[in-house]
């Protein structure tokens, strides 16, 4: 008679545990499920009346993005500042391994699966040309290096929550005839948006310095460690209207969209390709990483995690999934000064889908435009595209820009974008979705790692009468 009764308990508990994981998934469906009745039963929608549908999931994201940069500095700086330096240096060597290791697979993936299936061969490309196209292919691969690690030495760390250094060229009129592109004039511009690889370095810095200080650094170490737990408490408050914002997020692109039947006609093998590698590299070469690190499997935490990647897909990034992320994670007993380095490190350098996505899209425009390309260039574009993907988040219109110097290897025109551009937003969201599985199972993987140096850690700096709450093993969190 008990077990109907404890079977219910159960249940119950599950439900209220999992229901706005659960919403938010239902929120994804039911925003593409309203975008695609609307799309086929009305007439073509204005940008305003788009904009009007899209204004709660805009709402959303807003509040998202307010908490990336002081959840950013202070998480990273209180990391950082609560433990010594070899062993932040362990945890940083840990998490940049892997990151490297898994960018690396990515990219090998995708270029194995695109000179395999060809998917370029034969393709029928309406080409666009559109104004943010036209001003990302205006770039030189040298400058976006460049700014790549001026933005990480920032000159003013006010400035860089705002703006982000970069360099622009532009056509001397008066000089004729006309010149190549590196004989053009340039300039230094600030451009919208935070420079987050420049707040990521004065963190570590900022940080590393506070934990050397030791108890004259305590007082800045308890600020950001406060700082830190105010940002998670204010996103424990605005995940509960995710399953709204990601339900109108989704359906606001899909009425955006020009032609769903002549998109996937024009570009279905390709979005195949992709869908493939990104599928494949998510639950197949991470899955194995992962399994060799932990020696356990790790479908189980990506479950738990389902509402941080219905997010991801519905937000299309990683820095504004990042609040989420580490909540998520936190709950997992996961520990929080791994957390809250490798979270906000992963956000920013790490993008596996990216990294594979920008070697595919390259050699499938070689492709189609029926250019040969050889071995050597196969090893260049995926050197090209792991540095492009780990610089993203330091540069301005970071797809465009990066995927132009992906096909600058190849020797390609920056033009030729627009080809695969129709399909761009949809794919963003696939990969930006593995980028956050990718980070979440790599803080899981670096804790389990550090799980016995933390514990030392634990005892060294413990008073008397902790160390028998620590016991003869020392503290061991739980995953």
């Amino acid at each position: 008679m008990t077990r109907p009764k404890q079977d219910g308990g159960k249940f119950k508990a599950f439900m209220q545990e999992n229901v706005l994981t659960m919403a938010t998934v239902i929120g994804v469906f039911v925003g593409g499920l309203i975008g695609f009745i609307i799309k086929n039963s009305t007439g073509e929608w204005s940008k305003r009346e788009i904009m009007y549908i899209s204004f709660p999931g805009e709402i959303f994201l807003r509040m998202l993005k307010c908490l990336i940069v002081p959840l950013l500095v202070s998480s990273i700086t209180s990391a950082i500042g609560g433990l010594d330096l070899s062993m932040s240096s362990k945890i940083a060597t840990r998490a940049i391994t892997y990151y490297f290791v898994t960018t690396i697979s990515a990219v090998i993936l995708g270029i194995c699966l695109v000179t395999t299936l060809r998917p370029g061969q034969g393709a029928k490309i309406v080409e666009t040309q559109t104004e943010s196209i036209d001003k990302a292919s205006k770039v030189l691969t040298p400058d976006t290096l460049m700014d790549l690690v001026r933005n990480m030495f920032t000159d003013n760390i006010i400035q860089s929550t705002m703006f982000q250094h970069r360099t622009e060229i532009y056509e001397n009129t008066s000089i004729s005839p006309a010149q190549p592109m590196e004989n053009w004039e340039f300039k230094s511009a600030q451009r919208e948006g935070s420079n987050v690889l420049g707040l990521v370095m004065f963190s570590v810095i900022l940080g590393t310095t506070i934990g050397r200080m030791r108890e004259k650094g305590q007082l800045l170490q308890d600020f950001f460690t406060t700082l830190s737990e105010a940002m998670m408490t204010i996103t424990s408050w605005v995940i509960w209207i995710s399953p709204l914002g990601v339900a109108f997020l989704i359906a606001a692109k899909i009425i955006e969209m020009e032609s769903i039947a002549a998109t996937i006609q024009s570009l279905g093998w390709y979005f195949i390709t992709v869908m493939i590698g990104l599928f494949l590299h998510g639950f197949g070469t991470i899955a194995v990483i992962f399994f060799l690190g932990t020696r356990r499997l790790p479908y189980r935490y990506i479950a738990k995690l389902s509402q941080v990647l219905a997010t991801a897909f519905g937000t299309g990034s990683s820095s504004a999934t990042m609040p989420l992320t580490i909540k998520c994670l936190d709950n997992m007993g996961i520990d929080p000064r791994v957390t809250r380095f490798v979270i906000p490190v992963g956000a920013t350098i790490n993008m596996d889908g990216t990294a594979l996505y920008e070697a595919v899209a390259a050699l499938f425009i070689a492709q189609y435009r029926e250019m040969s390309y050889s071995f050597g260039t196969i090893v260049a574009v995926s050197i090209t595209a792991t540095a492009a993907s780990i610089g993203a988040a330091g540069i301005p219109q970071a797809g465009l820009v990066t995927m132009v110097m992906v096909l600058d290897t190849v020797g390609l025109e920056p033009k030729d974008v627009s080809l695969i551009i129709a399909v761009d937003w949809l794919l963003d969201r696939f990969r930006t979705t593995i980028n956050v599985m990718c980070d979440a199972l790599g803080t899981i993987l670096v804790n389990h790692l550090s799980k016995n140096d933390l514990a030392s850690v634990d005892r060294l700096n413990a008073e008397p009468h902790e160390l028998l709450e620590l016991g003869p093993n020392g503290h061991e969190m739980k995953e």
